[in-house]
């Protein structure tokens, strides 16, 4: 049996597929895992998380990074973004994750920043600007043409955290 490396980087994907442009994060990891190389995969921990929550990044552990997909506000419909993790906590009017209906975005950060040892995980948030976050409605049309672009965004943070090249999914 082949021992697999322990996972370096969890994914945070926050949405909810029912609510429009907030299913955006939900629908890119969908079809863009699939396609990583399995050495990157074997370095993956996915975490699917309705709305980014405190214990969703206190509980990652040392030595391990985060990054967070989710559908952004602050931003134009359709731009991405890639912020640090700590930036989003430090900048008022920075772009900022959607889907954090618990508490504001600014107080989820705040607490894991003094709840977790060693403060907020290492880590960066991937975001597209969203349109519409109305119940039953789809996905924008600014969310779907960039699609494409917010996947990359996501893919290159993966393969940089996890040092593993980008490119296709080994076939086996």
């Amino acid at each position: 049996m082949t021992q697999l490396a322990p996972p370096s980087v969890r994914l945070l994907v926050c949405g909810n597929a029912e609510r429009g442009d907030d299913g955006a994060a939900l629908s890119a990891v969908a079809t863009l895992l699939p396609s990583l190389p399995s050495a990157l995969l074997e370095r993956l921990e996915v975490r699917r998380c309705g709305h980014l929550r405190v214990e969703d990044l206190t509980d990652v552990p040392a030595g391990e990074v985060a990054v967070v997909v989710d559908a952004a506000v602050g931003i134009p419909p359709g731009h991405v973004v890639t912020v640090p993790i700590s930036q989003i906590l430090g900048e008022a009017g920075s772009p900022t994750p959607r889907s954090s209906h618990e508490l504001p975005i600014e107080q989820v950060l705040g607490l894991a920043q003094v709840l977790r040892p060693g403060g907020l995980p290492d880590g960066v948030f991937v975001g597209i600007g969203g349109r519409r976050f109305g119940y039953g409605r789809p996905l924008s049309r600014s969310v779907r043409l960039n699609m494409a672009s917010f996947q990359a965004a996501i893919a290159t943070e993966l393969a940089r955290l996890t040092h593993v090249p980008e490119g296709p999914a080994a076939s086996g």
